[in-house]
This record gives C-alpha cells, structure tokens and sequence, in this order.
C-alpha cells in the first residue's frame, strides 16, 4: 500500500515539474472552429499546464492555471450564412472562396489586434513555453511568435489547407493530392488540370494576404515585426482534422500529425423528449442537421417542400434541426428543434441516417459511429468531406440544386438499407482502430516539441529550399545545358566525319 501512495504522489510531482507555460490564439469567429480542439485546451489545463487563450468564445473553463480573453471586436460573415449564397456555379465557388477566407482573416486580425487585451498582452513582458494557434486562414499568430519567441504548434480544424503545404515541406502534387471541393480520390485529365490551377491560384491569394497582414500588423502595434516568411518557417508541427482512413492517404511529414476526431468524447444522456422520439421510432430515426453556420429555414421553399414529401414517404422518423418555432406542412413523423446535441444523437443505436451539409465535426462524428450520410455540400471544405465519404462508403451526395422529392426519397432508401450501413459501420471500425486515440496522440506531440525546444529536428530539408531548387530547375538547367553541349560537340564530330569521308570519297571519283 505504501508503494502504490509513494509512486502516486512521485508521479504527480513529476507531472507538476513539467508545467509548460502556453499562448493559445483561436482568432476566426466561427465557432464549431473552436470546438474541435477546445478538448485539447481542457486537457493541457487538467494536466497542470499554465494556459492564457485568446478567442472569441468562452470554454467555461474554471482553472487556476487557465486565463481567458474574449477578443471583443467582431466581423460580420459568418453569422450571415444562408443557401441562397451558395447557389454558384463550381467556378465561381472554387476561386472565390480563397478570396473571402483571405478577406475574412484579415478581418479577424485587424480586430483581434485592435482588441485592448490583445496590445496589453503584446507589451507584456510575459513568457510562454509554446505557442498553440489556428492555421486556417490568416498568420495573425506570427506577431505572438516575434515577440514571446516560443515554438509554435498549428491546429487545422479542417483537413490541410493547400497554401500551408510549403511550410512544412510537404509533398502536394496536384496529380493525385486534392486542393479543390471538386477533386475525388482520383482525378481525371480535366480534374487534374483544374486542380493543378486552382493550387496556383490558392498560393497567390496566400502570398499577398501574408504580405498584407505583416502590413496590417506592423501598423496595429505601431513597430516593426520579423518577415512572416521566417517566421513561419520556424513552426514545428501542425495537427490536422482529418485521417487517412477517410481523407485519401498520402504522405505526411513528420511535422503534420493527423488528429481526425480528436473532438468526439463520450455520448451523454440525451434530453427526455428526443430519447423518447427516438425509442418510440419502430424502423429507426434519421437526423437532419446543417450544422451552426447555415440556418435551416434558409431553405428555398421548393426544395424544403421535396425533403417534407419525401420524409412523409418513409416509415422512419426525423429529427431536424429547424431554427424557427414552426414549419408549415410538417409531417407527423418529423420532429423540429432549434438545438439538438448532435454527437449525442447520432450515437444512439436507433438512428439510422444522418443527413448533413458535410462540416468535418458532423463528418467525423457521424463517420465515429457508423451512421450513414447522406451529404449535400454547400461550401468550402464541405465537398472534400462529401467526396471522402462517398469513396469510402460512408455515404451519398444530394447537390440542393438537384434535390427532388424523389431523389431525396430514393438517397435515403439507399442508405438505409442494410448493406450500405454495413459498409458505414466498416469505415467506422476503420476509423476508430489507431495505436492512440486523437487525443494522447495530440497531447503526446504537445509535449514532445515542448520538450525538445521546438523539435527542428523533424523539419525535412525542403522547408527551407528555394522553390528553384526544391523543383530542381538547377539540376534540370545543368542536365539540360551538359545536354546541348554534348550534342553540339557530337555534332560538330560527326560533321568534320562526314565531311572528310565525302571529301576523299570524291577524290576517288575525281
């Protein structure tokens, strides 16, 4: 007994000793952003780490060790989300949502650094082990870099944005490697094409907003602030929302650690009144959910009406998340509620579908429990969510622009039969078998940088090449040059031999 309380209380001093001190910076506003790695935030303060969090939305997180600052400036955008907004063409939804992710990072910092308790903390003389900040898209962070002078650790709640693939030297051939919604597990010449363009687009949209928020920043602080470009080199690992098991595999750098669903924890009680609507449900349950950003009552009446008669079709029940108090033609079967806890629904064994707009959180929850999806994408990562599903059985997409009642009503026989749900629960078994769960794999990694004083030891040699040479247009200018000059040469050889066999060739003659 004596052992067992000795090691107890050594473990816990051990513990205790390595208290890291940690910056954590979550400047965008959408909200379900912070939800993905606010797991992570709780875990590092339960395990004794000293953390200071700037964000937009409070944890309640009551610790000791954790200090929260609500960034109070607020950007109009993503609280605006309808459907109609979507309703482009692929084009247009392809180069321009670079532009507004750019528009709205910049957004997001000029407001996080015109926020009081952003210029305080920055003419602090604090010190901070690690910085843990947001890649998604603005390097707002880089100025908490210059100035605390600590390793930092990237989160992408969304798989790996396609301008962040240099700063880790990692590999993104556009012949197989997605960088656009349309792009599927293998790409034919045309997808290969777009893709490959659109990469370069994204690159140029990046390339300026880094040059624009080094401008931006300097001029909020009112001082000079290290090149960006630097300062990004020097981040030591990124951990990305997604997994191979449902985001297409493809090699990874040891800097860019996969985390997918490092946000799903333990299903809780559901409230009494959708268990009851779901235990009473004879052939199952399905859940209509588009997530926080896009309101449901956005939906243009025709094809609401299509979803309504096609629901009144089938002797499932529905829950749908609906933000209005009524719906006018609601079938007895369907259930409406403003809120619904989604992750706590979709593990409930009676429900049998999950209708979604393919935000990685409900992907990957949905994708945790087995639950097929039926996928209607409306923007940004949502169509790599939807085509990863769908390659990988998970599930079908239904454009909104191409939804009938019909075609809704025919999708959602298609998953719901039995072997297709078999195929669901497949990739769920594949998803959730790993030697560590999201979580230790995510804190074992936090850890380890702190340790090893930033990790530079993980960096390949490509972060820090010219794009000359990482291409090696050196090597193939030189190859090429030794190339034309041995031909010259061979040239002029072959030349001065032929000329001299027809010169005594005609002396022969003569």
């Amino acid at each position: 007994m004596n052992f067992n309380v000795t090691w107890t209380f050594l473990l816990l001093f051990l513990e205790n000793v390595f208290s890291l001190k940690i910056l954590v910076v979550f400047p965008h506003e959408g909200q379900s952003h912070l939800w993905v790695f606010a797991p992570i935030i709780r875990q590092l303060a339960s395990r004794g780490h000293d953390l200071t969090v700037l964000t937009r939305y409070s944890l309640s997180l009551k610790s000791d060790n954790y200090v929260e600052m609500i960034l109070k400036g607020k950007f109009k955008g993503v609280h605006d989300f309808t459907l109609e907004m979507f309703d482009k063409t692929s084009v247009e939804l392809s180069l321009g949502s670079a532009v507004v992710l750019s528009l709205m990072g910049s957004e997001a910092c000029d407001s996080m650094f015109s926020d009081a308790q952003t210029q305080k903390l920055m003419a602090s003389n604090q010190k901070f082990d690690l910085i843990i900040a947001e890649m998604f898209n603005s390097e707002c962070f880089l100025a908490f870099v210059d100035q605390f002078q600590a390793p930092v650790i990237g989160v992408s709640s969304t798989t790996l944005m396609p301008w962040y693939t240099g700063t880790f030297g990692q590999p993104d051939n556009p012949s197989y490697i997605e960088n656009n919604h349309k792009a599927s597990m293998s790409m034919d010449f045309l997808g290969r094409v777009e893709n490959f363009i659109l990469k370069m687009w994204y690159d140029s949209i990046h390339f300026f907003q880094l040059k624009y928020n080094h401008y931006l920043i300097e001029k909020k602080l009112r001082r000079k602030i290290s090149s960006f470009d630097d300062l990004m080199r020097n981040i030591s690992l990124l951990f990305v929302n997604s997994h191979f098991t449902l985001h297409q595999a493809k090699p990874l750098v040891p800097g860019i650690v996969e985390v997918g669903g490092i946000h799903v924890g333990v299903a809780k009680k559901l409230p009494e009144n959708i268990e009851k609507f779901i235990n009473e449900s004879k052939h199952g349950v399905i859940y209509f959910s588009l997530g926080s950003m896009i309101k449901g009552h956005t939906f243009p009446q025709e094809k609401k009406d299509a979803f309504l008669k096609a629901f009144a079709r089938l002797p499932q029940r529905v829950l749908w998340k609906w933000e209005n108090e009524t719906m006018p033609g609601k079938p007895d079967n369907v259930m409406i509620q403003k809120w619904m806890p989604q992750f706590d629904i979709l593990s409930h064994p009676n429900v049998k579908a999950f209708i979604s707009h393919g935000g990685l959180l409900g992907t990957t929850e949905a994708v945790h429990c087995g639950v097929p999806m039926m996928v209607m994408p409306q923007y940004g990562d949502q169509y790599t969510n939807a085509k990863a599903v769908e390659a990988n059985g998970g599930g079908v997409i239904l454009y909104l622009k191409d939804a009938t009642e019909e075609k809704v009503y025919n999708n959602l026989k298609t998953i719901l039969d039995p072997e297709f749900r078999a195929k669901a629960k497949a990739l769920s078994e594949r998803f959730r078998d790993r030697p560590m769960s999201p979580m230790d794999t995510a804190i074992y990694w936090v850890e380890y940088v702190a340790r090893h004083k930033g990790a530079p030891h993980m960096k390949t040699a490509a972060v820090d090449m010219p794009l000359y040479q990482y291409l090696l247009l050196d090597v193939l200018a030189f190859l090429g040059l030794i190339l034309l000059v041995f031909s010259y040469i061979s040239y002029k050889i072959l030349s001065l031999v032929l000329r001299s066999v027809f010169s005594k060739k005609k002396v022969k003659q003569n």
